[in-house]
């Protein structure tokens, strides 16, 4: 039998994961040849470094969350690179820190942020993808 606690917990449990905004496109594991499959195709691509202990990455999560849920985002092909694992993806992207936000129409960079937490200038670098 549950105790009032675990019943709780499974509710709360419960309620975060169906309130949880959906993201419209998918996350995909980061590889070069990913990427180049993508910009080949000339497909919309995000790409997010980021790093599970980093407050700003947590910050920017719901917001992208939010954004991406938009159907307009729906081809968008989105990877998320993990900043301590994924060191050779980071170095790939020149990237100096965690908190990074790419943009690419293609294979052309159309912009780049970093530590950005502010709603409307992520939503202006995403609509560069497209």
């Amino acid at each position: 039998m549950l105790s009032r606690r675990s019943a709780l917990f499974t509710a709360v449990a419960a309620t975060a994961v169906f309130a949880a905004p959906a993201f419209a496109t998918e996350t995909e594991a980061f590889t070069p040849d990913a990427l180049a499959a993508a910009q080949k195709a000339g497909r919309p691509i995000f790409v997010a470094i980021h790093a599970t202990w980093c407050p700003t990455c947590k910050a920017q999560t719901p917001i992208l969350s939010e954004l991406m849920a938009d159907p307009k985002f729906k081809n968008l092909v989105y990877f998320v690179v993990d900043f301590d694992s994924q060191k050779d993806a980071v170095n790939f992207f020149g990237a100096q820190m965690q908190s990074t936000l790419i943009a690419f129409k293609g294979e052309h960079e159309t912009g780049r942020s970093v530590g950005d937490t502010d709603r409307a200038s992520i939503a202006a670098l995403l609509n560069k993808t497209l």
